[in-house]
């Protein structure tokens, strides 16, 4: 005897049942989303907030440079552009020269007290830069291999003048650049005679030995 089962079997799935579990998925995809685009948004204004704050460190320290060296910049002896300090070659040496001239230690002595009492209480230290043009050195300065052994040179007797009139040694280092970083074209005197020049910069004392260039000792 055989057993038969009357009427169909009902296989329909819950449709509301399935439809919640769908709206739950859903819901949790939109929360996860909603939860990534908030976390990049707190991150890109607190990114935007360091920034602001890093410029405003960054102007306060260039306004309080340019009070310092305000009476040096008024009679247009030297260039203050972004934080560094120019000096034209032809002012602190004679051509291939790396002996002060007269009016080069005047100036010098002139800019020792404000940027050492720039210095006082910072936690910075003065890159002193020496760049040449591309010729190559000649005449009595051939003592000299190249153009990187002059710059450095350079670097070094503006580095030492100033310790000597007061900049602590342990706030200044040298750096030797030679024709690497020319500002001008070296295709004509004008512009030779620009990049014939000393900088001077306070930079983190962190950034000590991670800048370009050969850096070289103060010494004595």
């Amino acid at each position: 005897m055989s057993l038969e089962v009357e009427g169909d079997v009902d296989s329909t799935v819950p449709v509301w049942a399935a439809f919640g579990d769908l709206m739950s998925v859903l819901l949790g995809v939109f929360v996860l989303i909603l939860v990534g685009v908030i976390g990049v948004q707190l991150h890109l204004e607190a990114k935007l907030a360091e920034e602001i704050a890093q410029r405003e460190v960054e102007q306060q320290r260039r306004v309080a440079l340019e009070q310092a060296l305000a009476a040096p910049l008024a009679s247009g002896r030297i260039t203050l552009v972004d934080g560094r300090i120019g000096i034209s070659g032809s002012v602190l040496f004679a051509l291939g020269s790396d002996h002060l001239q007269p009016d080069g230690e005047a100036l010098l002595e002139s800019l020792a007290t404000p940027l050492a009492d720039f210095l006082a209480g910072r936690d910075e230290i003065l890159m002193v830069s020496g760049f040449t043009d591309d010729r190559l050195v000649r005449g009595d300065s051939r003592r000299y291999a190249d153009n990187w052994e002059l710059s450095a040179q350079r670097a070094l007797t503006v580095t030492r003048a100033l310790v000597a009139q007061g900049v602590p040694a342990s706030s200044v280092f040298a750096a030797a650049f030679g024709a690497e970083q020319p500002v001008d074209s070296n295709a004509h005197a004008e512009g030779r005679a620009r990049n014939r020049r000393v900088e001077m910069a306070p930079v983190p004392r962190q950034a000590q030995g991670q800048e370009q260039g050969t850096q070289v000792a103060h010494g004595r």
